[in-house]
């Protein structure tokens, strides 16, 4: 089979440089060849780091993205570089969780998109922050994001 050319802007099957800022991030889109289809696309990321903007500890994160794509797909060797890129970014949980759903909604346009991030504890409080934005095209079935609530050690 021979290898389709890939427009010269996208990441996909070359090397690039790893961002070090979210706003330096490039986010890929191609198009989707089942856009006459409505079905559910899940990118889960267990190990997102970021920091935090005033103690500079670092904070971790399970990203959960689940969206219905419209005309575009998201590219997922840029998804992971742009969350990569947060490894050193300065921010709140809840400014990094809506940050990154805003940016891929911005991005491809899909019908529907949700994000959880499930935020590991720090200082003996986690925060799940959820974001989502459009309609949910009916009788879509969207699976629970499976991530279990933080019960500690009990």
């Amino acid at each position: 089979m021979a290898k389709k050319s890939l427009p010269q802007s996208l990441q996909l099957g070359r090397a690039v440089e790893w961002p070090d800022s979210p706003k330096k991030a490039q986010l890929d889109r191609v198009p989707n060849p089942q856009a006459d289809t409505n079905y559910l696309v899940r990118f889960t990321a267990p190990e997102f780091t970021s920091i935090c903007p005033v103690t500079g500890q670092p904070d971790f994160a399970h990203l959960m993205i689940d969206y219905v794509p419209g005309q575009w797909l998201l590219e997922s060797k840029s998804l992971k570089l742009y969350v990569a890129s947060f490894r050193n970014h300065g921010a709140f949980h809840e400014d990094c969780t809506v940050m990154i759903g805003k940016r891929i909604a911005a991005e491809i346009k899909p019908k529907f998109l949700r994000i959880g991030g499930y935020w590991y504890p720090r200082g003996g409080i986690p925060i799940d922050v959820f974001w989502q934005t459009g309609k949910l095209p009916k009788d879509m079935w969207v699976p629970d994001q499976g991530v279990a609530p933080y019960r500690g050690r009990g």
